[in-house]
């Protein structure tokens, strides 16, 4: 299933937007929300030099309903907040992806990291351009089979065995009759079901990780 890591421009009529460049100091980590009927609930963490001046500026913003504070330190706020414009929320509730949490906004910019159908991720889009939420396309690549998918359980047991006996260790430290003699087939065998394993993970990884990159998508709005 694809892999996709975007950053989001917050704009500053939200509260997370204008306040993270007011402070640009300050880091706001979104810990959890859910969306209302017309608005959005959530749990944020601001760490900042002065928790409390973010804070009151945060009471004061005009998409801010409700602020309750759950603690306060010298460097760091635990709050609950209500807001009627839940933009991040809703862009991904009308796409139909679950939003990963925590998350955290920087100077205006989040970065999400989501693992969804690539047709899902388009619709993403399609919803943060429809709310002006620009935003870029850091990459999008498709996820590395697991291993239960790619090795069989001869390979996957050879491999594990070459690893654990250094075969792979510079200098090395086991010889592939050794490795043979401890999985209990013959080197011919060992050396070809070897092969086949690492030619299975190389082409996997390279499909991944060597193809071209795409040219990052920016919107603008």
């Amino acid at each position: 299933m694809p892999e996709a890591k975007l950053t989001l421009t917050i704009p500053e009529r939200t509260w997370p937007g204008e306040i993270s460049r007011t402070h640009d100091d300050a880091t706001i980590r979104i810990l959890a929300a859910m969306t209302e009927t017309d608005a959005g609930v959530g749990l944020a963490e601001i760490a900042a030099p002065d928790p409390r001046q973010v804070l009151a500026d945060v009471r004061a913003h005009d998409s801010v309903d409700d602020v309750e504070v759950l603690q306060c330190g010298d460097d760091e706020c635990l709050l609950q907040f209500r807001t009627h414009l839940p933009l991040l929320l809703l862009a991904a509730r009308d796409s139909g992806l679950p939003l990963e949490m925590p998350f955290e906004i920087r100077d205006g910019d989040a970065t999400w990291t989501l693992t969804a159908a690539q047709d899902a991720i388009s619709e993403l889009g399609d919803q943060l351009s429809a709310l002006g939420i620009a935003y870029t396309v850091d990459y999008l690549q498709q996820e590395v089979a697991g291993s239960e998918e790619l090795l069989t359980d001869r390979q996957r047991a050879i491999v594990r065995a070459a690893i654990e006996r250094g075969y792979y260790d510079t200098p090395r430290e086991c010889s592939l009759t050794e490795l043979a003699d401890a999985v209990g087939l013959a080197k011919s065998t060992a050396s070809e079901t070897l092969h086949r394993a690492e030619e299975r993970v190389m082409k996997e990884f390279a499909a991944a990780a060597l193809e071209e990159p795409e040219p990052q998508a920016v919107i603008e709005r």
